[in-house]
């Protein structure tokens, strides 16, 4: 009896699951970021999350005031040594500077401490 096909569509299944439970929980934490700037408007989504240890995404979806167009903007923030590097829409880098990066740095600290908060919670609870 060959019991390595079987291990291995356990260890491909085993991974999935992870893949899964990792695209949930950062779907989650971007629900809480998303949050971080206020109440978000009917027929709008934020979101704001950690997608691995060098990028932040902010995720905005709004419909346009006058015309009732869907706007998408999407910005990226790479951490790096030497600063961060924020691009928006797809547009190239640009560092961030003084004031948008003392806001970008209390945006993050604000997101871990209700995204901690939150998983604490969940642990209370269960």
């Amino acid at each position: 009896m060959n019991l390595l096909p079987s291990m291995k569509a356990q260890k491909q299944k085993q991974a999935e699951r992870q893949v899964d439970f990792n695209k949930a929980l950062i779907h989650h934490e971007a629900k809480i970021g998303g949050t971080l700037f206020g109440p978000i408007p009917d027929g709008a989504r934020r979101e704001f999350f950690c997608l691995d240890r060098h990028t932040w995404v902010w995720h905005e979806e709004w419909a346009d005031a006058n015309t009732g167009k869907r706007q998408i903007m999407t910005t990226r923030y790479d951490i790096r040594p030497d600063g961060v590097l924020k691009s928006q829409g797809g547009n190239s880098y640009r560092k961030l500077q003084g004031v948008e990066a003392l806001n970008f740095r209390q945006a993050i600290d604000s997101y871990c401490s209700r995204v901690l908060g939150e998983y604490d919670r969940m642990l209370q609870v269960a």
